[in-house]
């Protein structure tokens, strides 16, 4: 089995990021610009922005924090929104999810300005997607491609199994698999928690990309012998030996599938440091784009 190290290949990406700035700057040109705006204290939430501030240190981007507190109204959000979309400092942006419950997230995805939309969750980056058109992809289902990408992994005519079906990964992804070019031209199923004979569509996959959010639900009498597996998931789970209370695990059950696997991710380590990579990416393009 061979490990499908996120961590190691975000390394690769932030030396060949740092390149690029340094050209940029080079040329005479300002680095890339990230916003980030960042509503409420979810200690989650804090850490990923962290992280994604921390990446644009290391490769030469400017950042900026937009720390708001967790009762703001809507309409104030809107306005915060709407102030990044005028500056023209800022390349790209993101609203770090999940917002508070009395604020409609849609509504603030929808205002998002869809040449900023780093993310790649506006609807009209999302149709651009559906369509083979040039689009900012979603974060999450960029990194995985660039995953397969840089281990050089087979997918045309191999049959992919999307194990979840939400917006922002098992759709996008659903979609990407199957389009013409590399990584694609997959035969694709979209399975989810009520597709009948769930583990039958498994055992058919040659590439199976687990995102639906049960811990190590998907076990090793689910998939056949020499599949890729790659694991979107990530889940608190109770563990009285760490310090925090808690171990990481995602929707696959590691120890159960690694010696069956040609391909494996790990969780942690695994997709999420390509979902961050991949934001890294889009905000280039942003800024290539301007």
């Amino acid at each position: 089995m061979i490990l499908l190290d996120g961590k190691k290949l975000a390394e690769d990406v932030k030396l060949e990021l740092k390149g690029e700035v340094q050209k940029m700057m080079a040329e005479g040109k300002r680095a890339p610009h990230l916003a980030a705006i960042l509503v409420g204290d979810n200690p989650a939430s804090k850490a990923y922005v962290g992280t994604k501030i921390k990446f644009c240190e290391d490769v030469g981007y400017g950042s900026t924090l937009v720390t708001l507190p967790g009762d703001i109204a809507e309409e104030a959000l809107l306005e915060e929104v709407e102030k990044l979309n005028k500056d023209e400092a800022i390349d790209g942006y993101i609203v770090q999810l999940p917002l508070p419950r009395h604020i409609d997230e849609q509504k603030i995805n929808l205002a998002i300005d869809p040449k900023k939309d780093v993310d790649g969750f506006h609807p009209m980056n999302f149709g651009k997607m559906a369509q083979g058109m040039k689009a900012f992809l979603p974060a999450t289902p960029f990194g995985i491609l660039e995953m397969l990408r840089r281990y050089q992994i087979p997918t045309e005519g191999k049959h992919c199994v999307v194990l979840g079906r939400s917006n922002i990964v098992g759709g996008p992804m659903s979609i990407l698999m199957a389009r013409k070019g590399y990584p694609g031209n997959c035969t694709v199923t979209l399975a989810h928690s009520k597709t009948a004979q769930l583990e039958e569509e498994l055992k058919r996959a040659d590439i199976l990309i687990a995102a639906i959010g049960i811990p190590r639900f998907v076990k090793a009498n689910m998939v056949k012998e020499g599949a890729v597996v790659i694991d979107v998931g990530i889940n608190r789970i109770e563990d009285p030996t760490k310090k925090s209370g808690f171990s990481l695990t995602g929707d696959v059950d590691f120890e159960g599938l690694k010696d069956k696997c040609s391909y494996l991710s790990p969780v942690p380590g695994g997709v999420g440091p390509m979902t961050v990579t991949a934001l890294m990416l889009n905000t280039l393009q942003a800024a290539l784009n301007r």
